[in-house]
C-alpha cells in the first residue's frame, strides 16, 4: 500500500527567492523542511562552524573533562570502552587520540559483538581491573548499563559515561521513572536537565565536544580538535541521525574535510572504493564507506576498523582498507541470502498480516539482523524484529516505522528481555529462546497500528512537469545538500506522462531509456533503472501488451501514468541535457490523492 502526499506549506516563495538569491522552487523545498525564520534559513544555506553549539551546554561535560584531566595529572591508567558500529568506532578514535594528545595514559577496548554483545559489561570491567585501569570512559554506550557501572564503582573505579541513546526508564503509576547509574559523570544530551539544544547528536559528536572542553582545560588550542570533524560528520551519517540544524552543518563540514583527509586510513578506504578526487556526499558515507567500517564489527572485530583510523603507515593502511572492503563484500552476499530466507519464512508461516513481524533465523550471523530487519521493513512497511541464536540465548535487532516507537513498545514487554535498548526507530535485544512466541504475541496485541499507519507515505515536494527543470535549476538543488534523514533529497512527481518510445539497454537489460511527453506535452528524456520487466509488466496489466509493444517500437499508444522522478543532468559528448530519472510509478492521477 502506498500513499503519495504533496507537501503544500505556505510562504512567499518569490520574496524568499529574491532575498536569498535562490530559485523559488528551492525556497519552497526549504519551507517544506520547516525552516522558517531568517536565522534558520541563513544557517541552512550558509551555516558553518560558527553555527555549532557551545559544548559547555552539555550536562556534566565540564565535570567529565575535570575527571579526565585529573586522571592525566595523576598518571592514572584509563580505558575507553566503545561500540562496534560506525558511531562507536569513530567516537572511540576521537576520545583515544584526544586524550593521548593531552598526555593521558589511555587505551581502548571495543566489545566483541558475538562474545560480549552491546556495551560495557562485567567481563570488560574485570579485564580493565586486571590490566590496572583506574578510570573507565564509555562512548556510544553506557547510559543503560546501570548494574554494570554500579559493579565498576563497587570495585573502586572512576566511571565517565558519554552516550547519546535514550535514557532508560520504568513505567510507574506516576508515569515514567528515569533511571541513572552511579557513574561519576554522564554526558548525554537526552538527559532531561541537559541544556544542549541539539538532542539528536551521535556518540562521536558527544565525544568530540568532550575533547574540545578537555583541550580548553589542558591549555591546548581548541581548534586542534577540528581534525575530528570528519569523524563526527562520518558517524552522524553512519548512525542515521537527523540531518537538520547542527548535524547537517557538521556533515557538510565533515564531507569537505574527508575530501582532503590527512588520515592515512580514511584516505586508503576512500581510494579502495574508487572515490579519490571525487566530490563526496552523505550517500558515499551511508552506502559505500560506512558499511566497510561496520563490516569488521559484524563479521570479525571492530578493532580492525579502529586500527585503520589509527594507522599512520600508508602501505599498512591500504592493506587494512582492502581487508575491510572484502569483508563488506562478504557481508553483502550473506545479507542477500538471509533476507531471502526471512521473506520465505514470513510467507510460509502466513505472517504477512502481522502488525509487528518477528522473524527467527537461528543460523543467521547475529550481526546481520539489523540490516535484514531494515530490508523486511521496506518490503512490508511495518515494524520488524529479526532474531538469531547467539552464544547465550537469542539476540536480535529491530527496525521500525514512524508510527511505532520501538523503544517504548519494548519497554512495555521488558520482562521478556534479558537486555534491550535503542531508539524509536531501531533497537537491539537479548532474550530467551522459549520467549520468542510470547514476544510475537504480546507485541502484536499492543501494536495499535492501523492500515494507514502502515501505508508507505511518499512525500512530494512539488508536483511539477518534468520540463520545468533546466540544467541551472538542477545545479541549484545542490544547496540542499547534504541530504539524508529528515532532510531528504527533494521528491518531485508528474502526472499524465506519455511514452513516445522506449528501449531496454545495458548488459544486464536493467535500464529502460524513455522518450516521454510530460503533463504539459513537452518532450523529455527519461530513464528507469532496476526491475525493467516489473515496470513493463505493470504497464501491460493496465494497458495490454500490444500498447507496450507499440511504445517499444516508437508507435502511438494509450499508455499514461504518474511518476516520482529525480531531475538530473546528463552529459554526453560534452553536451549537457536534462533527463528525468523515474523512481516510482503509479497509474491513478495524483490529484485523487491528498
Amino acid at each position: 500500500m502506498e500513499k503519495w502526499i504533496e507537501i503544500r506549506k505556505g510562504g512567499n516563495f518569490m520574496e524568499m527567492a529574491k532575498k536569498y538569491g535562490i530559485d523559488p522552487l528551492i525556497a519552497r523545498i526549504i519551507r517544506n523542511r520547516d525552516i522558517i525564520d531568517e536565522k534558520e534559513i541563513t544557517e541552512y544555506l550558509y551555516g558553518g562552524k560558527e553555527a555549532l553549539h557551545n559544548p559547555h551546554l552539555l550536562k556534566d561535560v565540564d565535570k567529565a573533562a575535570e575527571i579526565i584531566a585529573e586522571g592525566i595529572a595523576g598518571k592514572k591508567a584509563m580505558r575507553i570502552i566503545g561500540d562496534y558500529d560506525i558511531d562507536g568506532v569513530n567516537a572511540t578514535y576521537i576520545l583515544l587520540e584526544g586524550i593521548r594528545r593531552c598526555g593521558g595514559n589511555v587505551d581502548a577496548a571495543i566489545p566483541d559483538r558475538m562474545k560480549d554483545g552491546y556495551g560495557i559489561n562485567e567481563h570488560l570491567i574485570e579485564q580493565a581491573l586486571s590490566d590496572g585501569k583506574e578510570l573507565l570512559i564509555t562512548c556510544d554506550n553506557g547510559i543503560a548499563a546501570i548494574n554494570e557501572i554500579n559493579f565498576a564503582k563497587e570495585k573502586g573505579m572512576t566511571v565517565v559515561v558519554t552516550d547519546h541513546h535514550e535514557i532508560p526508564y520504568r513505567n510507574t503509576e506516576q508515569g515514567k521513572e528515569f533511571l541513572r547509574s552511579n557513574a561519576d559523570a554522564i554526558v548525554n544530551p537526552k538527559q532531561n536537565d541537559c541544556l544542549y539544544p541539539c538532542k539528536g547528536i551521535c556518540g562521536a559528536v558527544v565525544a568530540w565536544k568532550l575533547v574540545q572542553v578537555l583541550y580548553e582545560r589542558m591549555d591546548i588550542p581548541v581548534e586542534e580538535a577540528d581534525i575530528f570533524i570528519e569523524n563526527a560528520g562520518f558517524a552522524t551519517v553512519g548512525d542515521v541521525m537527523d540531518l537538520t540544524g547542527e548535524n547537517r552543518i557538521l556533515v557538510k563540514l565533515g564531507l569537505k574535510a574527508l575530501e582532503h583527509t590527512k588520515n592515512p586510513g580514511m584516505k586508503a578506504l576512500i581510494a579502495k572504493n574508487k572515490l579519490s578526487d571525487k566530490p563526496l556526499s552523505a550517500y558515499h558515507i551511508g552506502f559505500v564507506l560506512g558499511p566497510c567500517i561496520n563490516a569488521s564489527g559484524r563479521l570479525d572485530t571492530a578493532k580492525r576498523s579502529l586500527e585503520l583510523l589509527l594507522e599512520r603507515d600508508e602501505v599498512k593502511a591500504s592493506a587494512l582498507a582492502g581487508e575491510l572492503v572484502e569483508l563488506n563484500e562478504s557481508r553483502k552476499y550473506m545479507t542477500q541470502q538471509e533476507t531471502q530466507k526471512a521473506l520465505e519464512q514470513i510467507e510460509k508461516e502466513g505472517r504477512e498480516k502481522d502488525k509487528v513481524l518477528v522473524v527467527y533465523l537461528p543460523e543467521c550471523h547475529e550481526s546481520l539482523a539489523g540490516i535484514i530487519a531494515g530490508r523486511i521493513r521496506e518490503a512490508y512497511q511495518r515494524p520488524v524484529f529479526v532474531l538469531t541464536r547467539g552464544e547465550e540465548g537469542v539476540k536480535g535487532s529491530g527496525r521500525s516505522i514512524e508510527a511505532y516507537s520501538m523503544f517504548d513498545k519494548m519497554t512495555e514487554v521488558a520482562e521478556l528481555f534479558t537486555k534491550y535498548g535503542g531508539h524509536p526507530m531501531a533497537a537491539g535485544l537479548s532474550m530467551r529462546e522459549e520467549d520468542i512466541d510470547k514476544l510475537r504475541e504480546q507485541l502484536n496485541q499492543k501494536a495499535e497500528l492501523s492500515e494507514e499507519d502502515m501505508a508507505e507515505v511518499v512525500r512530494l515536494d512539488a508536483v511539477l512537469p518534468m520540463s520545468y527543470f533546466t540544467v541551472d535549476t538542477i545545479r541549484q538543488l545542490s544547496v540542499l545538500e547534504p541530504c539524508g534523514k529528515s532532510n531528504t533529497k527533494p521528491v518531485f512527481a508528474d502526472r499524465n506522462i506519455r511514452i513516445t518510445r522506449a528501449n531496454i539497454v545495458g548488459v544486464n537489460r536493467n535500464v529502460l531509456k524513455l522518450h516521454l511527453l510530460d503533463s504539459r506535452g513537452n518532450p523529455v528524456a527519461g530513464v528507469y533503472f532496476g526491475e525493467v520487466e516489473k515496470f513493463l509488466t505493470f504497464l501491460s496489466e493496465k494497458f495490454g501488451s500490444e500498447e507496450v509493444d507499440a511504445a517499444m517500437h516508437g508507435k502511438e499508444n494509450s499508455i499514461q501514468f504518474a511518476a516520482v522522478y529525480e531531475p538530473a543532468v546528463d552529459t554526453y559528448s560534452g553536451r549537457e541535457s536534462v533527463q528525468a530519472i523515474i523512481r516510482r510509478f503509479f497509474l491513478k492521477p495524483l490529484h485523487k490523492y491528498t
